[in-house]
């Protein structure tokens, strides 16, 4: 049977080296305290009107190059731009950049050693500053300094002779070839030298809360809590912005945003969108565009791998085995989802269709735990060498779905002896430290795990990549496994789809014998938006749905 998935590069080696590098809104504002009309007056080109997204999750994290999750990549793709980016097709498309660089313009060397980037020479920073190659050079210096908290260094760590040749070229070698580093740019924003490059500490520079970019859309306000006003950029180098005031408002209830979206006090139901258990209503209401999108998003009860109760290999494999998946997903998703095996979305060229089956067996998981040697005590809750059998399970407070799944869990659990006390959090809590540097037992969670259409995961794998371990990276449930590292290190070097195939499909295998995260399903969500509204396009190469929302406008 042919393979209908389609590699995003082509199959020779030069190729794939040039594909490597490329290869209604009125004015009056419904629950926003303490804005006017004179808020509102400002705009660019053809700019019009306002526009609400809602959120589940409020944005705290305004430096794109400090640790952070999805919802805060919603600003980031507003007021910033990276050199290019990777649109709905898959393909490169350049932003800053001149051109996207490849082989054949000359951009990247045959070995993908040598790279010379060309730069636009008509944008400004908002604060009317020129852009210029400089704040390209201090961007990629800033992300491997030592002293700064980075989210990413992955690829990065492999630039070297930074040069800037003019102030509309950069070129620097790289220390060895790194395959998905083209994908790792696409999703890396350039940040200005003159402001955050000049700061005495940028972990801590007053740049965080004020963020200046070269987007379509400039920092207004900000009510913490409540919602991010933002207003178009009239100075934009690109084709937009078209809407005059963009407002992100933080709803953390999900029941609370659907209401809403079918009110009309949100325009665009972002970040979580619309509940599987609303989806019936939502497609029938009046004057809203509502569809089921396959994502990329991977959901999965994730293990803190430094936790005692958590390292014995068969007690990871018995609690997935108690979890009725299937259940889950048709009682509280309506069918909706897909259950997987993999963290690897099952639209990739790079997903492994072969991973073992879950089988949903509560007879199998007490085997497994009889045989560990995990024994009830007085309590009915099983311990083993000191260690009792019991963790926390966090996520979003007010995801009402989640909790459900929680509970459901939760009694699965209790039911073979296993204690699992439920501790939800805020958002800006339970994303923030609790989860990036893993005060956590366990999490579910809804994760993006590729770089764009690139398979590499050394953020969220690689044993160097754990914040709570003094690394640089994603890798929360503080995993470690030298045969996964030396895949990752082999994957990155290898330019050949089916080449790195191989090396990638070896990684899932492991991850699902391993089970530091009990993968549950691929999100297929709900998204909605009223009708007038243009330019949305649904994008499973990145992690938020105002990928391009500088190219929205209003009918």
């Amino acid at each position: 049977m042919p393979d209908s998935r389609k590699p995003f590069l082509t199959t020779t080696r030069r190729q794939a080296l040039g594909l490597l590098a490329f290869g209604a809104s009125g004015l009056v504002m419904t629950g926003l305290p303490g804005l006017t009309r004179a808020a509102f007056a400002q705009g660019g080109q053809d700019a019009k009107g306002q526009l609400t997204v809602g959120f589940s999750q409020e944005p705290t994290v305004f430096n794109p190059h400090m640790p952070h999750i999805e919802v805060d990549e919603g600003i980031h793709f507003s007021i910033f731009d990276p050199l290019f980016y990777v649109d709905e097709k898959g393909a490169f498309v350049a932003a800053l950049a001149a051109e996207v660089p490849t082989v054949e313009n000359g951009g990247i060397s045959a070995d993908g050693l040598s790279w010379k980037v060309k730069l636009r020479d008509d944008v400004k920073w908002h604060d009317g500053t020129p852009f210029t190659a400089e704040d390209v050079k201090s961007t990629l210096e800033l992300l491997v300094n030592p002293n700064f908290r980075s989210w990413r260094k992955t690829g990065h760590e492999f630039v070297r002779d930074l040069t800037v040749v003019s102030p509309t070229e950069i070129t620097w070698k790289m220390e060895k070839p790194f395959a998905p580093y083209p994908s790792i740019l696409a999703s890396t924003f350039i940040t200005p030298k003159h402001i955050l490059g000049a700061a005495a500490d940028p972990n801590t520079a007053p740049f965080n809360n004020a963020p200046v970019g070269t987007g379509p859309f400039k920092w207004k306000q900000r009510v913490a809590g409540d919602y991010i006003l933002l207003e178009a950029n009239k100075d934009y180098f690109g084709n937009g912005p078209h809407i005059a005031t963009l407002i992100y408002k933080y709803v953390p209830d999900l029941n609370v945003m659907y209401t809403q979206f079918k009110a009309g006090d949100i325009d665009v139901a972002g970040l979580q969108w619309i509940t599987p258990d609303h989806y019936e209503e939502a497609k029938t209401l009046e004057g809203k565009v509502v569809s089921v999108v396959p994502g990329s998003t991977i959901e999965s009860l994730t293990l803190n791998m430094e936790r005692p109760q958590f390292k014995d290999p068969k007690v990871r494999e018995a609690l997935y085995h108690a979890i009725d998946k299937q259940s889950i997903i048709d009682a509280l998703y309506y069918g909706l989802p897909t259950p997987t095996e993999s963290y690897v979305p099952q639209q990739s060229y790079y997903y492994n269709p072969d991973l073992p089956k879950h089988e949903y067996s509560p007879e199998k998981a007490k085997a497994l735990l009889d045989e560990a040697g995990w024994v009830p005590g007085a309590d009915g809750v099983r311990a083993k060498d000191g260690v009792k059998l019991a963790f926390t399970c966090s996520t979003t407070a007010g995801n009402h779905i989640r909790e459900q799944v929680q509970q459901y869990m939760q009694q699965s659990f209790k039911d073979l002896g296993i204690e699992m006390t439920i501790s939800n959090l805020p958002p800006a809590v339970m994303w923030g430290d609790y989860w990036m540097l893993s005060q956590f037992d366990s999490v579910i969670v809804g994760l993006d795990f590729l770089t764009g259409p690139d398979p590499d995961t050394s953020d969220f794998f690689r044993s160097t990549s754990s914040p709570a371990k003094g690394g640089s990276g994603q890798n929360n449930w503080q995993f470690a496994n030298k045969e996964v590292d030396d895949l990752l290190t082999q994957g990155g070097s290898l330019f050949v789809p089916e080449e790195r195939r191989a090396a990638y499909f070896k990684i899932q295998e492991i991850m699902r014998r391993e089970l530091p995260l009990l993968p549950l399903f691929q999100y297929a969500t709900v998204r909605g938006y009223k009708q007038g509204v243009e330019g949305v396009a649904y994008n499973i190469n990145t992690r938020i749905d105002t990928w391009n929302v500088g190219h929205w406008s209003l009918a």
